[in-house]
């Protein structure tokens, strides 16, 4: 393969921007629509990568961010690039760390479980307030280490050589994130920024795929970052600005929920170009966010979510999410859902997990996450049979129903 990513698209569902494709990387494709699993660090919480593969895992996203900090690129680099030091053979995304620049402090240690809308309302603020705790320049951002305190800068140029160096599949670039909370003044100032910093990262990424070609090493890819809040107008310059450049691909960021989505995908994805993947960054946190996103253009999605859920004992299932640590559960020795799949749901009961999580056994944990995991997986795979097939609208509205309630789901559909 002597190009760093190709996408071509198989099938379309008429009268939506759903589309079923293949991404072709120097390790391996991804059939689209796909959920990218969660490895943080390199690592999906309380899996192996087999066990992510097992469960039809075709990708992973890693962190940038964390991984500059622990355990270091260049050590990363030295075991031979990310794929080697995780035992990971199949496509990886990194991200750029912009995210967890702008979301330190109360958002990282208060906002990330957040299930119910006050909670995500307080995540939201502190997004906005602890970025201030960043100082951001049009050079790039000087923060904290979360791990030790110490000073740490970052721009575009260090993104993109520590994503090299990582040695993932699928970059993205440094952009700057807003809360829907800050000013419309402030959205279009980082989002200007946003756009420097693409044409920056991408200058760097060229140049650092030319020395890989002088090394007959594999070529990476990058995608830039569509921002602009909820502003129509912002979105789409956005949009055009970067479509173009030439980026393999396409990162839609801030998202917060899935009311949001037909609305701003619809302004991004009429823009953008057709023949380019689009991934909707961080979102995937309920089956919402899956369908709508798919009817709406994106062809890929991450979140940590299901495995984050699934060690707070939150579980999934066709008839909505329960919560496995509730008494109720004790003598209840059926699976956790019965039309799963998967290995947890195959060969242990509701009971046992119980049991599990009530006796503080790390077990639990592995076993939750690889039900959560298997199900966003597998929701995803049956969407995109679904649009083959041409029933997508039926799907999305059997599953929807069940999963939410008819009058819940009815905003979704």
């Amino acid at each position: 393969m002597n190009k760093a990513l190709t996408f071509s698209i198989t099938c379309e569902l008429n009268g939506t921007l759903a589309r079923v494709g293949i991404i072709k990387t120097p390790h391996g494709n991804i059939e689209t629509p796909a959920f990218i699993v969660g490895g943080t660090k390199a690592t999906v919480k309380t899996l192996t990568s087999e066990q992510v593969c097992q469960l039809g895992g075709q990708s992973v996203l890693a962190n940038t961010y964390h991984l500059m900090l622990q355990p270091g690129a260049d050590i990363i680099a030295e075991a031979g690039g990310i794929h080697k030091f995780m035992n990971w053979s199949n496509p990886i995304f990194t991200d750029s760390g912009g995210f967890q620049v702008f979301s330190l402090g109360m958002a990282y240690k208060k906002g990330l479980d957040a299930t119910s809308s006050s909670e995500k309302g307080d995540y939201r603020k502190a997004v906005h307030s602890s970025s201030q705790l960043a100082k951001i320049t049009d050079d790039g951002v000087t923060f904290s280490s979360h791990i030790d305190g110490s000073k740490i800068f970052i721009n575009p140029e260090i993104s993109m050589e520590l994503q090299h160096k990582i040695g993932s599949d699928i970059h993205i670039a440094f952009d700057e994130l807003t809360s829907p909370l800050a000013s419309r003044d402030y959205i279009k100032k980082a989002m200007e920024r946003t756009h420097a910093w693409a044409d920056r990262s991408l200058n760097r990424h060229q140049e650092l795929n030319d020395k890989h070609v002088l090394n007959n090493e594999k070529l990476q890819a990058l995608y830039g970052v569509v921002q602009g809040a909820r502003e129509e107008d912002l979105r789409k310059e956005s949009s055009k600005f970067l479509g173009a450049r030439n980026f393999d691909g396409y990162g839609i960021g801030g998202i917060f929920g899935p009311t949001e989505i037909p609305t701003v995908l619809s302004w991004v994805n009429n823009i953008l170009p057709m023949d380019k993947p689009r991934h909707l960054l961080g979102m995937g946190s309920q089956p919402a966010d899956l369908f709508l996103g798919v009817q709406y253009g994106i062809d890929t999605f991450d979140c940590v979510a299901p495995t984050r859920q699934a060690r707070n004992g939150a579980l999934f299932t066709n008839s909505g999410r329960l919560n496995i640590k509730n008494s109720k559960f004790k003598c209840d020795f059926s699976p956790v859902d019965n039309s799963c799949d998967c290995y947890t749901c195959k060969n242990y009961t509701r009971a046992y997990i119980h049991h599990l999580f009530r006796a503080n056994e790390i077990l639990g944990l592995t076993l939750a996450s690889i039900h959560n995991e298997r199900f966003v997986v597998r929701t995803v795979d049956y969407i995109r049979e679904s649009i083959k097939d041409n029933t997508f609208f039926e799907y999305k509205k059997d599953f929807l129903e069940k999963y939410y309630g008819k009058h819940k789901a009815s905003s979704f559909l």
